[in-house]
């Protein structure tokens, strides 16, 4: 099995010479290439395949500020969305800043959200309630029976993250000269030297964003690391005829339980409890409901969340099935008939928002994400390299 090498370092003449090396090209791997670029340092960016395959670019393509936890990841959030916005005008990818609308049906669901605005703007978050009508105005596929009203947000964006993650590390080469070195698998490191694809690289500093992947590098320090790994199925529909659009990304009740912004709000165990009563297989299989449009016109229907070291490979139809049962209830769009399913697979810790690790001098390990990625990679690599530089301090797990 390839890993980190232990031998002593020797002096190779003929080495490639780069400041920085980033591991793995997913979004988090872009993430700190830009980042480096920008800081005047000379990057080569390695990915084992001719382009990207994992997480990255299996989500909805959602930078969701509303969901993350208040302080340090909400502001980190927010920098990333202005990263986003500036590098995808810059590289010709479609985006559009569709802010997001969280629907109550359910008298506990008012609760938790207009629990959550109170709190909002001492925590930075910026919402406001609609009722009914101003709901169906923003979005209008919304079902009015039984409709509460709905949580805004203006700060949301989507992209399409295969567009994306396939036209970014070009921007990379182009407006950086990041050296790009894909299709090379990185087979070890005894740093300054990394072995890849043939090649020897000589560089000042390394960072491993090597996602699923926890077991190629580093084997010792990933299995101490407490990383699990979770599925999401995922599906998308034919675009939309007319060229309607949909709006707003759009999240539910569902949704409250998911993401930890909502975690303070003193109503949020009632909501729990009716869900797991009334909608047993929702708990079982993680589900919760969010839909967003991408450019194409095709509505992005998910998802579900599935923990463990090995995921099962085969797709339920049956989580497929409740996805789409549930969304029949609450929305009417002109076709959801189906285009594709799929599923993803991150890596997430169970305690920590991100799994930061210096397994030896100059050498960082960034993973465990969970579903954050593109919601926070750009400003966790700012907040990577100033931690580097002394002038912030981020926690890194101890490994034995």
């Amino acid at each position: 099995m390839p890993t980190a090498m232990s031998s002593d370092t020797k002096h190779v003449p003929h080495a490639l010479k780069a400041d920085i090396a980033v591991i793995g090209a997913g979004i988090a791997g872009i993430a700190h290439a830009l980042e480096a670029a920008r800081r005047g340092l000379s990057v080569v960016l390695f990915e084992r395949n001719t382009h990207a395959l994992g997480a990255s670019i299996r989500n909805f393509g959602i930078v969701l500020p509303l969901g993350m936890s208040p302080g340090t990841i909400h502001e980190r959030a927010l920098r990333s969305r202005a990263v986003w916005l500036e590098i995808a005008e810059q590289a010709g990818i479609w985006h559009k800043s569709t802010g997001a609308l969280v629907a109550a049906y359910h008298e506990d669901e008012h609760a938790v959200l207009n629990e959550f605005i109170e709190e909002a703007p001492r925590l930075g978050y910026r919402c406001a309630w609609l009722d009914p009508e101003e709901v169906v105005r923003r979005s209008p596929a919304l079902r009015t029976n039984g409709l509460q009203g709905g949580l805004w947000s203006p700060e949301e964006v989507i992209v399409d993250p295969r567009e994306a993650i396939t036209k970014l590390p070009g921007y990379l080469r182009h407006t950086y000269n990041v050296e790009l070195r894909f299709g090379k698998t990185v087979t070890g490191i005894t740093m300054p030297y990394i072995e890849a694809g043939g090649e020897t690289w000589c560089v000042e500093r390394a960072i491993v964003c090597s996602g699923t992947d926890f077991e190629t590098l580093y084997p010792a320090a990933f299995a101490a690391s407490g990383l699990t790994r979770c599925k999401l199925q995922m599906m998308r529909t034919v675009p939309q005829p007319g060229r309607w659009r949909l709006g707003p990304i759009l999240a539910t009740g569902l949704s409250l339980r998911h993401y930890p912004a909502f975690s303070l709000c003193p109503s949020l165990p009632a909501l729990k409890r009716r869900i797991t009563q009334n909608h047993p297989a929702f708990e079982q299989w993680g589900i919760h409901i969010l839909v967003a449009q991408n450019g194409a016109g095709e509505l992005l229907l998910g998802d579900s969340h599935e923990y463990g070291w090995t995921p099962d490979p085969f797709d339920r139809p049956e989580i497929d099935a409740l996805i789409l049962t549930y969304l029949e209830t609450i929305l009417a769009p002109p076709s959801l008939t189906i285009l594709q399913r799929w599923h993803g697979v991150y890596a997430k810790h169970p305690a920590h928002d991100v799994f930061l690790a210096e397994p030896e001098p100059n050498v960082r390990i960034v993973n465990g994400l969970g579903g954050t990625g593109m919601t926070t990679s750009f400003g966790l690599a700012q907040d990577v390299f100033t931690d580097w530089e002394g002038t912030r301090s981020l926690a890194l797990q101890k490994l034995p």
